[in-house]
């Protein structure tokens, strides 16, 4: 167990390293700094603006900003849509695969277009290799420049004086694919590449075992995919074991290059945040807040795991209780990991939106599986999806001053704005809309007739099959991907309730968001007073820690008390029957 926890502390300290650089490298991207790329790629970048018409000088407003991120959401979810039904028509099909079913169809497009890439399907037995390269990958860098675009545009709006406009979303997504997700995609391919992960375009290869039959090797050019898939914080990979498949997560090292891979571009951002709006220790308050919450998370999920089964436990003489699993909870575990890469990989997976996954998070203890569920359901901050978690944690950082503010019977100034009372409806707005959706829809599955029809629904009775919807409600909405895979999800209901769980909870979460950078943007900075919160200090972070709990994960406690808490206590006094 040392030698693991050694290996993800050095994890820890090269995503540190990597963001550092990363994100002073996004603010020149973003600001229209020279970058080092800008000889090769600046030819590129304003070739394309000619083509599709952009004015590369046209700031928007909120709104507009909206429209067009609306806009292009749409018209990729188009295409994306029609290739996938068509896939039996086009090229690159050579396991003649048919077209995708309607429902199934329309759950998967919005799946990648709001970067959820939650999958109801098996990767290998249904999707093409056109409908895999370009249907879906097309949205892993899509839907992860929109998260870096809406992020930015936040933080023009905290950090400008007296303006109305946020830039320009076309320009922001297309230079966060160009000089950011493509280059790093690249490289972290050929990393891949080299230690295994498949990256071919032959059929799929028979096998003869040695007991004289034959199996089917599905191969395809994975190893790019997987790049973007972790990168940027799409999780939706070709074969259904996702990254506990070989051909997508080798070994040991894939492993943790992976969660480097997860966690960079979040906390690069934060870094981004810091330096945009003129005092890095800005940003280090809020990556401090997300750090502290990640660190926590994982050390739960880890010692849960290394610990086991609660019901799997001897008592001895002195009534003390021991594990009888000494090498930890290895149930839907791959032995190339063990329990605490694991749990390392869980947590990532879900501190981010990434939802990949290297072991079955259904097998899970009931404390593990908690972890990533909570990790889900506060926003995912810690340090959040790709954009995503940052632009959430400023939401809870416009919350943080505003309480602080009621305590102390102060105007609440956040970066030397005031926040007044539009800004904080708005920011609890954006909270109460993910609450709303993920509980709404969990109980509309649990109640309706219809989710357990044409065999869908939890294949689990008890508190256990209630943990897999909430899981999957918490994890459709939270835009992450991850299940826990006893829910059967491909049917009618479950496809259309999922789909359109996916897409209010990416969409109609960023509207607020957007709004409220508008309304900060329009704000005149005023100079801080001797009550001022100060907001770059490691109080503030405490104070934002305590906020994100509160607001975010108590809100659920309830139904956690109806899943994973209850089946805690039952196995742990070994209560298993259901």
């Amino acid at each position: 167990m040392v030698v693991e926890l050694i290996g993800v502390a050095l994890t820890f300290i090269a995503v540190a390293i990597g963001a550092w650089y990363l994100g002073g490298f996004m603010v020149k991207v973003f600001t229209g700094g020279r970058t080092f790329l800008h000889p090769v790629l600046r030819p590129v970048e304003v070739g394309f603006y000619r083509l599709s018409g952009i004015k590369e000088d046209h700031e928007q407003s909120w709104i507009l900003y909206t429209i067009a991120m609306l806009a292009v959401q749409v018209v990729s979810f188009i295409l994306t849509y029609l290739i996938l039904r068509l896939q039996d028509h086009l090229p690159l099909n050579p396991m003649a695969f048919s077209g995708v079913a309607p429902d199934l169809a329309w759950n998967t497009t919005v799946s990648f277009v709001t970067n959820t890439n939650w999958q109801n399907y098996t990767g290998e037995q249904t999707m093409s290799y056109l409908s895999q390269m370009l249907g879906l990958v097309l949205h892993n860098f899509l839907s992860a420049a929109t998260g870096i675009a809406l992020a930015v545009a936040l933080i023009r709006g905290m950090s400008a004086r007296k303006l109305k406009t946020l830039g320009n979303f076309y320009v922001d997504a297309t230079r966060a694919i160009l000089y950011i997700l493509i280059p790093l995609s690249v490289i972290a391919a050929f990393v891949l590449i080299s230690q295994g992960v498949i990256q071919s375009l032959d059929p799929y290869q028979t096998a003869h075992t040695i007991q004289g039959s034959t199996q089917t090797i599905a191969v395809g050019p994975f190893g790019s995919q997987e790049a973007i898939k972790d990168l940027g914080n799409n999780g939706g990979g070709p074969f259904n074991a996702n990254s506990a498949h070989p051909f997508e997560n080798p070994n040991g090292f894939t492993n943790q290059f992976e969660i480097f891979l997860e966690l960079l571009i979040p906390f690069a951002l934060v870094v981004t945040f810091g330096k945009m709006v003129g005092n890095i220790k800005q940003g280090l308050a809020i990556g401090g807040a997300m750090v502290a919450i990640f660190v926590v998370a994982s050390g739960i999920a880890i010692g849960a795991e290394q610990v086991g089964n609660p019901a799997l436990t001897a008592v001895g003489a002195d009534q003390s209780r021991t594990s009888t699993q000494p090498g930890g909870n290895m149930e839907g575990k791959s032995v190339r990991f063990g329990p605490v890469y694991s749990a390392n990989f869980a947590a990532s997976t879900t501190g981010t939106s990434t939802g990949s996954v290297d072991s079955s998070h259904d097998s899970f203890t009931p404390i593990g599986g908690m972890v990533a569920m909570v990790l889900i359901q506060i926003g995912e901050v810690a340090p959040g999806g790709i954009g995503a978690g940052l632009y959430f944690m400023l939401v809870f950082a416009i919350l943080a001053v505003f309480i602080a503010g009621l305590m102390v019977g102060r105007t609440p100034e956040y970066l030397g704005k005031k926040i007044e009372s539009k800004e904080v409806r708005l920011a609890s707005l954006a909270v109460l809309i993910d609450v709303l959706i993920i509980l709404g829809f969990t109980a509309i599955a649990v109640l309706a007739p219809a989710a357990t029809a044409n065999g869908g629904g939890p294949l689990n009775p008890g508190a256990h099959g209630f943990s897999e919807i909430l899981y999957s409600f918490s994890s459709q909405v939270g835009n992450n991907g991850s299940a826990f895979a006893g829910l059967s999800g491909n049917t009618v209901f479950w496809n259309t309730l999922g789909g359109t769980a996916m897409w209010l909870g990416r969409f109609f979460e960023v509207i607020p968001i957007l709004a409220l950078a508008g309304a900060l943007a329009g704000k005149r900075v005023v100079p801080a007073g001797a009550g001022t919160l100060g907001t770059d200090r490691p109080l503030f972070s405490g104070l934002l820690v305590g906020v994100v709990l509160i607001v975010g994960a108590l809100t659920f406690f309830p139904a956690l008390s109806l899943g994973p808490l209850l089946e805690h206590f039952q196995l742990a006094a070994n209560h298993l029957a259901h």
